[in-house]
């Protein structure tokens, strides 16, 4: 994929809404491009998460491994992003993500993206309360899955 390719991928993520196009383009600059063939394993669930990835083209199964048995809990299309909270802090994988059909994914590493936040504060804003409302909303829905238990 070209550098431009990149960039329109990276601003129809939802993330990164009010990213400016010099944003974008250094983000775009600092991706790894991957290739990644059906059935492959992209990460393993309790790995190291230090970047997140951009799905392009496919898709990508983000699963709990049971007893050898494979629990697909979603299915990521081209837009979405995996391991967003990983540019921010560090932690672990919560699952475990393999490719369902041959895909295109964009490796985002937390260094490039701390450097953006820190060049321009008021994208660090904005992020900061897009993630809070993403983490209520999320907070809500576990409330209304534990209220059936």
């Amino acid at each position: 994929m070209s550098l431009d390719d990149d960039i329109r991928i990276l601003s129809g993520v939802d993330l990164f809404e009010g990213f400016t196009p010099e944003q974008l383009r250094l983000m775009a600059f600092g991706a790894e491009s991957i290739s990644l063939r059906k059935g492959r394993t992209l990460y393993w669930e309790g790995g190291n998460a230090d970047c997140a990835f951009v799905v392009a083209s496919g898709s990508i199964a983000l699963y709990h491994e049971t007893d050898g048995e494979r629990h697909i809990l979603e299915i990521m299309e081209a837009g979405s992003i995996l391991g967003e909270f990983a540019l921010i802090a560090e932690g672990r994988r919560l699952t475990s993500a393999a490719a369902e059909t041959d895909s295109q994914l964009l490796r985002l590493n937390r260094t490039m993206f701390r450097r953006i936040l820190e060049e321009y504060p008021e994208t660090a804003l904005d992020l900061h309360q897009r993630i809070a409302a993403n983490l209520r909303a999320m907070i809500a829905r576990i409330e209304r899955v534990m209220s059936r238990f």
